[in-house]
């Protein structure tokens, strides 16, 4: 966003950890700078300021001009799935300690005798329980165990605890024994981090709100040490500026909040690319998109319609059934509307038992990453494999700053894919690429579907330093009729930090029923959490109009999901019923094609959101084709589909200037990433700088 013309542009940096490759952007008013470096994953913010030390060295800047800076990071995703996290107990209601082995008692596949559900992240020994009980209205019917619980302290100081969960009956109600426990242990054992699931999550349903307070805990001392950690080498350099957090639902939090509840951070990351894709969308006026965004770990897959992500308040993690839902650990958190698959850059294929080529979920990371790197990784990635297929240029990798091993590719793929199928390392580059191809076209399809829309209707944008060199041939699996290179893909997650809104949402749960719904608690209840979040939310926006939206999440008494219904932003009255059941009942029929007359009506939670305006850019017009033909360099790929080589154009991105136009099949190679474009599709470039790439008329 520039600045007005009678003030100076704001220099403002972001940062995007991800697991294999840290993306750094510095914005002045429309002057962007990128660069990459290898993630530290031994100490994360080691990794960032290698990199903001070389962007500020590109752009001739220093970090005290800096006026804010935006991080996001998947280290609390990483963390949650390789085990990674702090040794942590759970202590919960007497009679309930197994609740996150017990969860709902539903199984993700009906008939599937040998169900594997990913490990619990606090092993039962470590889950303790305090005597104690509230009611469902919150009404003491046990005092809490006082004595008991300094036993327990000294029993967490006696296992070397470093983090506790304290996830007790009904504290969304009442939290009154939550957090008198809290106080208790930080008197026994001050050293402690606490998470209470009153404060990470006061919502209904015990399963869902114990097992978000636990991945809370888990990553709190990683989290809060690593922030901890980045603010004091900040201040040692000079920075002065306001320093945010990316949450998973798209929008910008403070530091402390991010200390505090790091697990609103596990999908910050991928937030940022639908951001950045959302922008994409707006400037290019593509209503319907798959965002796809693919780095070095893992690939994502989102939908926008109308310039807007799809959110959700529930988002599972290291599933343990790539695509079915339920067999996950659940978070009840606001994200952004995603599938996640372990289909990177970094990702390592082997061969199975039953000689079939699979690629991920395991990953290479950086350290020491895929072969083609030469750091001491000897099992192929999805790298090697485009590396050996010649996609890649080993000479200008990273922006120039690394040289990669073609002959390490070959010689992996060989030894792991090629010699146990009697495939050359060609081939066996080809198959691993198809395969990774295949797994993020079923990850597409799969979201789209439960949708209920149709992936070839949709634009594809493609975003990450991987998903160029893989987005067409994605797109001709699923159907996708266009694919969208923007400016900047490769580190289109940093990018889109710099776009998002400072926002943050509460959802609280309060039963009530229509048929004795109480205005004066709800209203009551809605200002005091409008009040929390803008004593924050406002400082951070500068004197940017603070947008607010009410929401109550309501169902037919005793079915299972609710339905979101808006609330005005006033007080409410006995007045306001009709239209709340009116909105609901429309609601429903529309989702249900009927709706249940005079049934009675629930309300189980309550959402209070807070946003600065989001800002999209205004459409570009198209732009004409130049009449000219771009020159590019004859190189050599391997075509799989051929079985031979086969000799292509590879042009500069740099080179290319709008209106131009690339016939397919050829490779656009930029400072951050390389563009595949697949003899399926002919490429242009348009007025904002996108490659983008429709499909020929008689491409199969």
């Amino acid at each position: 966003m520039s600045a007005p013309k009678d003030m100076p542009a704001t220099l403002r940096l972001s940062a995007d950890v991800g697991g294999t490759f840290t993306d750094i952007v510095l914005e002045e008013g429309p002057t962007r700078w990128t660069t990459k470096v290898l993630t530290t994953p031994a100490a994360p913010e080691e990794g960032v300021l290698n990199g903001i030390q070389k962007i500020m060295g590109i752009s001739g800047r220093s970090l005290p001009q800096v006026d804010a800076f935006v991080h996001g990071t998947t280290l609390a995703t990483n963390a949650i799935i390789e085990r990674r996290g702090a040794k942590t107990a759970l202590i919960g209601t007497d009679g309930f300690r197994d609740i996150l082995e017990i969860g709902t008692e539903s199984r993700y596949d009906q008939y599937e005798l040998a169900l594997e559900r990913p490990a619990p992240l606090v092993a039962r020994p470590l889950r303790m329980t305090v005597r104690g009980r509230m009611d469902a209205r919150g009404r003491e019917l046990m005092p809490l165990d006082e004595a008991q619980l300094l036993e327990i302290a000294a029993e967490l100081t006696a296992k070397g605890i470093e983090s506790v969960a304290i996830a007790l009956l009904h504290s969304f109600i009442n939290p009154a024994h939550e957090r008198r426990a809290a106080e208790i242990l930080k008197s026994a054992a001050p050293g402690l981090h606490l998470s209470l699931s009153c404060e990470v999550c006061p919502e209904i349903r015990e399963y869902e709100r114990t097992s978000t307070t636990v991945a809370n805990a888990y990553v709190q001392p990683l989290m809060d040490g690593y922030l901890a950690r980045m603010e004091t080498r900040l201040d040692e350099l000079g920075f002065r500026g306001i320093l945010s957090l990316i949450t998973s639902g798209g929008g910008l939090t403070s530091v402390a909040t991010a200390r505090a509840f790091p697990v609103r951070l596990v999908e910050s990351g991928p937030a940022g690319g639908a951001v950045f894709a959302s922008q994409i969308a707006a400037k290019l006026g593509e209503k319907q998109v798959i965002a796809f965004d693919m780095g070095g770990t893992t690939a994502k897959v989102s939908l926008i319609e109308n310039y807007e992500s799809e959110s959700s308040r529930i988002f599972e993690v290291d599933r343990a059934a790539r695509f079915l839902k339920g067999s996950g650990l659940p978070l009840r958190i606001p994200v952004i509307e995603m599938v996640e698959i372990g289909a990177g850059g970094g990702s390592l294929a082997h061969v199975d038992a039953l000689k079939r080529v699979t690629v991920g979920p395991e990953s290479a990371s950086s350290v020491p990453g895929p072969a083609c790197y030469g750091s001491g990784g000897t099992r192929p990635a999805v790298t090697d494999a485009d590396v050996a297929l010649g996609l890649i240029n080993p000479e200008g990798f990273a922006g120039g700053s690394m040289t990669l091993r073609a002959d390490l590719s070959k010689a992996a793929l060989s030894e792991h894919v090629g010699d146990k199928i009697g495939l050359g390392p060609e081939m066996s580059a080809y198959a691993v690429y198809e395969m990774v191809c295949e797994n993020m076209a079923s990850a597409a399809r799969s979201h789209t579907v439960e949708r209920g829309v149709v992936a070839s209707a949709h634009t594809m944008i493609a975003t990450g330093g991987a998903a160029p060199l893989h987005a067409a041939r994605v797109a001709e699996k699923i159907g996708a009729p266009r694919v969208i290179i923007p400016a900047n893909a490769g580190v289109g997650s940093a990018v889109g930090f710099l776009a998002a809104p400072v926002s943050y949402e509460i959802v609280r749960s309060n039963y009530m029923r229509l048929d004795s719904f109480d205005a004066a608690v709800a209203t009551r209840m809605l200002d005091e959490m409008s009040a929390e979040i803008r004593a924050w939310v406002e400082p951070a926006a500068h004197g940017v109009p603070i947008q607010e939206s009410r929401i109550a999440f309501m169902r037919y008494v005793g079915q299972g999901h609710e339905i979101p219904v808006v609330l005005p932003l006033r007080a409410l009255g006995a007045e306001d019923i009709a239209e709340m059941r009116r909105t609901y009942e429309e609601t429903y029929e529309a989702l249900f094609n009927r709706s249940i007359p005079q049934a009675a009506i629930e309300i189980m939670a309550w959402s209070v959101a807070c946003t600065t305006p989001p800002e999209l850019p205004a459409t570009i017009a198209p732009i004409a084709p130049s009449g000219r033909t771009p020159s590019g360099e004859s190189v050599t790929i391997f075509d799989g589909r051929a079985e031979a080589p086969v000799q292509i154009l590879r042009y500069a991105r740099t080179d290319l200037i709008p209106g131009d136009s690339v016939p397919g099949p050829a490779l656009i190679v930029e400072a951050e990433t390389t563009t595949f474009v697949t003899g399926a599709f002919d490429a242009r470039i348009d007025a904002a700088g996108s490659i983008v790439m429709d499909r020929k008329e008689n491409a199969a």
